[in-house]
């Protein structure tokens, strides 16, 4: 990340002056970077750069200059994408320049998506008519509201050295503290995801669990954040403040969470950004409020045919929660008990796809013990990092690295004929109205519905397949649409991720069974050339409905290698069944993997070769023994 250590903590901020020509840039980065007023300055300075001791955060800060002439334009909007801050400069004797401000660079900054806190600097206040003085407040409050990117403004001079340095502190600040992830201006409030973090810090900071921060907890609170105790007279201060100000804030036994809340918005209010900043990184945030990378040991995949699952730790975690978030113990969490457990997350993960519709729900829609765990199961495979934050924010107390496992490669559980694995990623192919969205329905729990809906994107459906002697083993399945088939299979692992493909088709269409059959053969071609085939099954459904011969059918997967096509019908009885085979399927890696022709004339090539070099080594081998024994016999005439 440019600007950044591999912990996450800043390196430098880079700091970009634009504005109208003859508004004071030049003269003010020398007069910042030489504390005096600069006799010449040419009229583009080369970047400029502040020691880290320059101001008492340590980070150093470069300042880079820019023309406002049409032919740098590309130039400008080059650095202005690059920018950590912006600074938008305007005379102060020439009112026209600051009206430009609202009229041209904060529009053309947005138009280009510049994502930089802006600082908007007043130059050559000397140079202002004293007969028309200005309230800058006045004048930039409606400014400011208009364009919430502004993170502050101030008038300054170069000639004088009024306040220069104050301009980059400012702008340096607005970086490494910045008010937008915190504060909502416009409701001035703290936002929903830093009153998450807040919330799980000071529930980490509870130790004894009692809804307040006694006196001791609240001087470990200022010790591990600041490294410095709270003397009790500063401690009796702080509560003082809460109490005059808010009600509920301190109680019998110290200061609740509405107290502790109230003190960092009223940090905020003062211009104190980098206190509440200071805590948030202290406990492992990074500037968008959630959990950086370095605290995050997620294991790392070192082949595409590998993937990541909880391990039986953290699974039993997770089972603690769900039984602790169900009060009435019905079995089932309801939407709001799935917010509480992720109170303490920067957000509630399965309110957006591809989780919110993924699990298994009771007709209420509640959330299953099935469903909840199976959730965690696709948010560990499609995103590890995601997975142990948000396990880490709901409380997991073990060692991080204790939650996630690396599964072995594919290719080798083909070769020992056997799988570790207790998730498994099926994907399913077939033509429009197959009935893939039925089966995914129907591996929910859901009723069957005539009404047709095309899918589009990216779905999935994941449960909990219990098998015979009772293990239970997570399925994954994802539905790939027919249109989008093609652009898939471009991507030459794309069959990496997957244990086991299935092939839907109407049973009762000539066409559906048709291009199922040429989808099957694309898979199967696929995996062939890249190395990742994989499992496949054909399944018949709408079976319910009259058939196509299945002797066709039949003698097809009998080429390939394949079973019998599974005959299914959601609609009219209990498709489990079909389930337990995928989840079989999967488990033996080494079966029900499709050879095209072409593959079986590669394999019968590679035999022949193989056996041919084994008839030339038995032959050199013979003609070795021969020829030995041919020399023993003569050493023995000789003699």
């Amino acid at each position: 990340m440019p600007g950044r250590s591999a912990a996450g903590v800043r390196t430098g901020v880079r700091v970009v002056v634009a504005g109208d020509r003859g508004t004071g840039k030049s003269s003010l980065i020398s007069a910042a970077a030489s504390d005096s007023f600069p006799e010449y300055v040419p009229a583009v300075l080369p970047p400029t750069r502040l020691p880290s001791d320059f101001y008492p955060d340590g980070v150093p800060v470069t300042i880079v200059d820019t023309s406002s002439s049409m032919e740098s334009r590309v130039k400008l909007i080059d650095e202005l994408k690059r920018a950590d801050a912006v600074v938008l400069t305007y005379a102060c004797d020439q009112p026209m320049t600051l009206s430009r401000l609202s009229t041209f660079w904060l529009p053309e900054l947005r138009k280009l998506e510049v994502k930089a806190s802006v600082i908007v600097v007043g130059c050559k206040l000397d140079l202002r008519d004293e007969r028309q003085p200005m309230n800058l407040e006045q004048v930039m409050g409606p400014i400011m509201q208009q364009f919430r990117e502004i993170e502050t403004c101030i008038e300054c001079s170069s000639a004088t050295l009024i306040q220069v340095p104050d301009v980059f502190y400012y702008a340096q600040k607005a970086v490494l503290h910045p008010t937008a992830p915190l504060f909502d201006q416009e409701k001035q409030s703290l936002k929903p995801r830093c009153i998450r973090a807040l919330k799980r810090i000071f529930m980490l900071c509870d130790h004894d669990m009692d809804g307040a921060l006694s006196d001791a907890e609240l001087n470990e609170f200022q010790v591990k954040c600041f490294n410095a105790p709270l003397q009790p007279a500063e401690i009796v201060g702080v509560k003082r403040v809460v109490q005059e100000r808010i009600r509920g804030g301190v109680g019998d036994l110290g200061l609740t969470l509405e107290g502790f809340l109230f003190l960092h918005a009223l940090f905020i209010e003062k211009g104190r950004l980098e206190t509440t900043w200071a805590v948030l990184r202290k406990f492992g945030y990074d500037d968008d409020l959630k959990l950086r990378d370095d605290i995050l040991p997620t294991p790392t995949k070192h082949a595409p045919d590998q993937s990541v699952e909880l391990t039986n730790e953290a699974v039993d975690f997770l089972r603690g929660i769900f039984q602790l978030y169900d009060i009435d113990n019905d079995g089932s969490l309801q939407p709001s008990e799935i917010d509480d457990i992720f109170v303490t997350a920067p957000e509630s993960p399965w309110s957006v796809g591809p989780y919110v519709d993924a699990a298994e729900r009771t007709a209420l829609g509640n959330l299953t013990l099935n469903g909840f765990l199976s959730e965690w199961a696709l948010m560990t495979y499609l995103d590890p990092s995601c997975s142990l934050a948000n396990l880490i924010c709901i409380g997991y107390g073990g060692d991080p690295t204790s939650a996630l496992r690396v599964t072995r490669r594919r290719s080798a559980d083909r070769k020992r004929q056997r799988t570790e694995r207790n998730v498994f990623h099926c994907f399913v192919f077939g033509p429009k109205r197959s009935g893939k969205s039925a089966l995914l329905n129907s591996f929910l729990g859901r009723p069957f519905s005539s009404n047709y809906t095309p899918t589009n994107g990216v779905r999935y459906a994941t449960n909990v397949v219990e098998e015979i002697g009772g293990t239970q083993k997570t399925l994954i399945l994802q539905e790939i649409p027919e249109d989008g088939v093609r652009k898939f299979l471009l991507n030459k692992e794309c069959l990496a991720a997957c244990d086991v493909a299935v092939f839907l088709y109407d049973s009762s269409d000539e066409y559906s069974w048709k291009r199922s059959r040429e989808l099957l053969l694309d898979v199967a071609r696929q995996g062939e050339e890249s190395g990742y085939g994989v499992p496949c099954l054909l399944i018949a459904a709408k079976d319910d409905l009259d058939p196509y011969p299945m002797a066709l059918q039949n003698s097809v997967t009998q080429q390939l290698g394949m079973e019998a096509p599974i005959p299914v019908g959601v609609k009219l009885r209990d498709s489990k069944t079909v389930f337990s085979r995928i989840i079989n399927a999967a488990e033996h890696p080494h079966l029900s993997i499709p050879e095209t022709e072409k593959g079986k004339k590669k394999k019968q090539y590679r035999r022949l070769v193989n056996s041919s070099l084994m008839f030339v080594s038995v032959g050199a081998a013979v003609a070795v023994v021969g020829l030995a024994a041919y020399r023993a016999y003569a050493a023995r005439k000789n003699t």
